[in-house]
């Protein structure tokens, strides 16, 4: 909470909103007190904000996408087509709202566009919390999307225009360190409401809580002095800048830099001119292909079924696999400050590709123990009859969505086995005929009925693939999408691209929701792994061979990358300045 009371208690006179900033012949640039507003403003409260920023993302990302969905299951009989529903409207509505936002924020400005966001997605939390049946949790969930799509485009936009070159790349991945701090939080969170009477009431409830203290705290800060400047605001610019940069730097020479930017480029604007301009357009290639191997590379699946996942390999107990989803966070957590930490150092390049390495090798060794599990799941012990549920292993029986594995005995000793038919009606935890279909045997522990996971002697080998798959996933291919994003686009182009870029990320983040669970029943829970190493291994070849180096480019020299041909061996060379003869 002290980030929350850093932007809320600081003196409002010094943080005054842009149509009170003072003008051009008002500011003396030798008053110490404008000089030390100026540092306080950098290495506070664009810190705090940055902080709040990401851990409304995170906390409410996870709140309503992952633990309160195995008691969801429950509470609303969740078919499998109704799971991955309640899980993509979200995801549907943020993509259709991330291509709305691009314009928006050109004409109302980055400040206002997040501010609409934070509004939005308070609404939406209490919708989902206090949802009588899955059609309003449905509705719920497509409001919260509006928020999430306006927000995941213009808040890197705006974090990427108000920092300097030098602290761009923390800043953004800082942002990212707090969603997945965010996840962390809200999934401790979960597990202690995991046993509550409506604990996913306030699970999902809650991501409302840090929207409404975001749009509190926004209304303090000042609008991007890029923006400024393409409305003419020249003056409001110059205060900005005053505000956010320290005593040494510049400024008016930044002021300069962006005054000359866009008025080159006053003309330019819209898709047409993206597709035209070369340089543009090769960058919104690499921009919406990071955005989409970010996907594809199976980080979401990770994410939002965890807990289901956790389940799949063996764990029982609902509350525990919550729990145990809760380490899978604290995982993407810490190791996303190793990307803070590597990221002007090493630069954005090698991150991305040592990510993107990393991640297939630990889907391959997630793939391999769902393939070790399904060859040495438990043979059932009678005869079944030709129909739906026809199995004669654990393993081929619940990749079913219609069947489970009823057994009775414990899991190293199972005494009777067979494949039945789920009584959906009870959220599978019983079946519709059979010894699992007495609820006071498996009450007292006499059978189980085991609806989408197996007794696997390999289930602790796939909780390790997955905290293997976010040690390498974090530090790169979790934050570098949006920090390279942030600044590859000029100016009059950043909108659109940004736009364009968030939906794709958006776009195949509902690809992938959609089809998971769908994939896992066609080519079995390995299959679909071995399917996103293949794709993240793709994307590591793809990105060796055209990413450049974007650490410490000035935005106003962003186009200077993109000058050569994607492939060659010049645009993987990490840019220089420009010696200037006199």
């Amino acid at each position: 909470m002290d980030i929350v009371f850093l932007v809320l208690l600081r003196p409002i006179g010094r943080i005054e909103i842009s149509s009170k900033l003072p003008k051009n012949d008002q500011i003396d640039k030798s008053d110490p007190t404008c000089m030390s507003t100026g540092f306080h403003m950098r290495s506070n409260i664009m810190p705090c904000v940055n902080k709040l920023l990401g851990l409304l993302f995170g906390s409410a990302k996870c709140l309503w996408f992952n633990s309160p969905l195995v008691q969801l299951k429950e509470e609303f009989a969740l078919s499998t087509i109704w799971h991955e529903a309640i899980v993509s409207a979200t995801i549907l509505t943020a993509w259709l709202f991330a291509l709305v936002a691009g314009p928006c924020s050109d004409r109302f400005g980055r400040k206002a566009v997040i501010l609409m966001a934070s509004l939005v997605f308070a609404v939406g939390a209490i919708l989902m919390g206090a949802a009588p049946e899955k059609i309003t949790l449905l509705i719920g969930r497509l409001i919260v999307g509006i928020g999430i799509g306006l927000a995941s485009m213009s808040v890197p936009m705006y974090l990427s225009e108000v920092a300097p070159a030098d602290f761009r790349g923390r800043l953004v991945v800082v942002n990212n360190a707090f969603i997945t701090g965010g996840q962390f939080i809200a999934s401790l969170l979960c597990g202690a409401l995991s046993t509550t009477n409506n604990g996913w009431r306030w699970m999902m409830g809650l991501a409302g809580v840090p929207a409404a203290i975001q749009l509190a705290g926004f209304l303090y800060l000042p609008e991007s002095p890029r923006w400024l400047v393409a409305n003419g605001k020249i003056n409001e610019a110059r205060a900005v800048l005053e505000k956010v940069r320290n005593p040494s730097d510049n400024k008016e020479e930044e002021l300069s830099s962006i005054v000359e930017a866009v008025a080159n480029s006053e003309e330019q604007s819209g898709i047409g001119e993206v597709i035209r301009s070369v340089t543009v357009r090769r960058a919104l290639i690499i921009g919406c292909l990071l955005q989409l191997f970010q996907q594809i590379s199976g980080i979401n699946t990770v994410m939002y079924y965890s807990a289901s996942i956790i389940t799949m390999a063996g764990v029982t107990d609902k509350s525990l696999a919550i729990w145990l989803s809760a380490v899978t966070s604290s995982i993407n957590f810490f190791c996303t400050f190793i990307g803070m930490w590597l990221v002007d150092k090493v630069g954005r390049r090698i991150l991305t590709i040592g990510s993107l390495l990393g991640s297939t090798a630990a889907l391959f060794a997630l793939a391999l123990s769902f393939h070790l599990a399904y060859l040495n799941s438990p043979v059932l012990s009678d005869d079944q009859d030709p129909g739906t549920c026809a199995a004669h292993t654990c393993g081929i029986c619940t990749s079913k969505s219609a069947c489970g594995f009823c057994f009775a005995g414990d899991m190293k000793n199972i005494t009777e086995a067979s494949c039945v038919l789920a009584n959906h009606s009870s959220y599978n935890e019983m079946s519709k005929d059979g010894l699992c279909s007495n609820q006071t045997l498996i009450e007292e522990g006499e059978v189980t009925f085991a609806y989408d996971w197996c007794p696997y002697q390999y289930g602790w080998f796939s909780i390790l693939g997955l905290g293997l798959y976010l040690f390498a996933f974090a530090p790169g291919m979790g934050p570098m999408p949006w920090t390279i994003n942030s600044e590859i686009y000029p100016g009059w182009a950043r909108a659109t691209c940004t736009s364009i870029a968030t939906s794709v990320n958006w776009a195949s983040n509902l690809l992938v929701s959609l089809t998971f669970l769908t994939l896992t029943e066609v080519l079995l829970k390995h299959g679909a792994f071995y399917l996103y190493m293949g794709l993240a291994g793709l994307g590591t070849l793809v990105f060796y061979l055209i990413l450049p180096e974007t650490k410490g480019v000035p935005l106003e020299n962003i186009e200077e990358v993109f000058s050569h041909p994607l492939g060659s061996k010049a645009s993987r060379s990490e840019w220089k300045p420009k010696t200037r003869s006199f």
